[in-house]
């Protein structure tokens, strides 16, 4: 039986009112006057019985995404910074991995709700370097890059490519969400607005939200939203998930693996799985790092990129420029060692972004007008998880396509074994996109 592997990454923003907020502007308040059909909102979908969970979609077609390569180039470069900021504030010493795609795309589908600072901080977390308009169409452009498949790979009987984003937007039932901001998040993010009901039964949305999160992932992320999150005063909920999995475009061989040595960072080894493998592949070594580039049978690859000796991760992914995250990889006949992996991450990402320079949006100073004119809101929390596993036939995770070109002379040999604490992430191919982002530190 073969093993089922994947990677499952969940980002969720809840947006409450906040403590200060004028109540008599909330219509889902039980002294609320205003109707929440006034022009500079969307009517209320919900003036009758609702279900939870009910989709009311605005109709509009999605976005493929208008941006030139140069803009598409910023947008990435700015996730990959996000992503290594993030993973210097939350990793510390343990197993650890993030998506920078999620976590952005997250970002990105507040971000035109948000005025004044609260959104330039926001901008500024996203490293933004394109304006508002660009950063929503390179968002669905690269969803929709992302969802493309593949050709199956011919006389490959295993599971097929497959990555699967998907975004979401859950709002109170009755509460009245400015009309504009609901079609970006329809067209650029393709979320319509699905209803819950938070003031009347806080728990019950939660699970109705977690039920949603379990089918986009085939039920590998279970309870995202812990008990006690979501509150009377929520109002709003933004998910992004990811779900993927990918085949090494070349195999291990399983009875190529064998028992090692893995140094940790304390000293001390411990006995692992190390897979083992020739062929060639992509490889580059300078002063400060050694690293791989493993391409899937899909638009993906995985980077692992080794420290110098008396290096840790964390300290490599500090000094990382644009340049090294595309480093210029020769071809090899390489001699590869690595260990197999798992683990799962529960990333609490409020103290991190704001250590990054998003506070306000975390405080009852947060301007979220765009999203509402109805009341005042501030981000109540931000919660990331994600599952990795890594065997001989391949990661669930983010992939690309790299198919290897016969070369018309041998290449130089290279060794590369990854037997210490290594950094590592998946990139998407076509677009540059860094979906997964981590270190291992101890793989057994």
């Amino acid at each position: 039986m073969k093993t089922h592997r994947f990677i499952l990454l969940l980002l969720v923003f809840a947006l409450v009112a906040a403590a200060c907020g004028d109540s008599s502007t909330d219509p889902t308040s039980p002294d609320s006057t205003v109707s929440p059909t006034s022009p500079t909102t969307v009517p209320d979908p919900t003036s009758v019985p609702f279900t939870q969970g009910e989709l009311i979609a605005l109709d509009l077609p999605r976005s493929s995404g208008d941006v030139t390569p140069e803009e598409l180039a910023r947008v990435v470069a700015g996730d990959s910074a996000l992503g290594l900021a993030l993973l210097a504030e939350l990793a510390g010493g343990d197993n650890y991995m993030i998506s920078p795609y999620s976590i952005a795309t997250a970002l990105s589908m507040l971000h035109p709700g948000a005025r004044g600072t609260t959104a330039e901080e926001i901008s500024n977390v996203l490293n933004l370097d394109v304006d508002p308009a660009t950063l929503y169409e390179a968002r669905a452009f690269i969803d929709a890059a992302l969802a493309e498949q593949p050709e199956p790979v011919p006389d490959d009987d295993r599971a097929p490519f497959t990555i699967r984003p998907a975004n979401s937007a859950w709002g109170q039932g009755g509460f009245p969400f400015n009309e504009a901001y609901l079609e970006v998040l329809a067209t650029n993010f393709g979320a319509g607005m699905r209803v819950a009901d938070f003031v009347a039964d806080p728990a019950g949305s939660t699970e109705t939200i977690n039920s949603w999160v379990e089918d986009i992932t085939e039920d590998r992320i279970q309870d995202l939203i812990p008990p006690g999150v979501i509150t009377v005063d929520t109002r709003l909920v933004l998910a992004n998930a990811i779900w993927f999995k990918a085949n090494w475009f070349e195999p291990f061989d399983p009875e190529a693996t064998s028992p090692g040595d893995f140094t940790l960072l304390d000293g001390s080894t411990v006995t692992v799985p190390l897979m083992h493998s020739s062929m060639r592949g992509q490889y580059v070594a300078t002063d400060r790092y050694e690293a791989v580039r493993l391409g899937y049978a899909g638009d993906a690859a995985m980077v692992i990129m080794l420290p110098a000796e008396g290096t840790t991760p964390l300290e490599l992914a500090a000094t990382l420029t644009a340049d090294d995250l595309r480093p210029q990889f020769g071809a090899f006949e390489l001699q590869l060692t690595m260990p197999k992996f798992e683990f799962e991450t529960d990333a609490p990402l409020k103290a991190a972004l704001q250590s990054l320079g998003m506070v306000e949006a975390f405080t009852d100073s947060a301007d979220l007008s765009g999203i509402t004119d109805a009341t005042n809101l501030f981000v109540q929390d931000a919660l990331h998880k994600s599952f990795i596993a890594l065997d001989e036939n391949g990661t669930e995770a983010a992939a690309a396509t790299a198919l290897i070109v016969g070369l018309t002379s041998a290449p130089p040999p290279a060794e590369f074994t990854a037997d210490r604490p290594f950094l590592f992430w998946i990139e998407h191919s076509s677009t540059g996109e860094m979906l997964f982002l981590g270190q291992v530190t101890d793989p057994s």
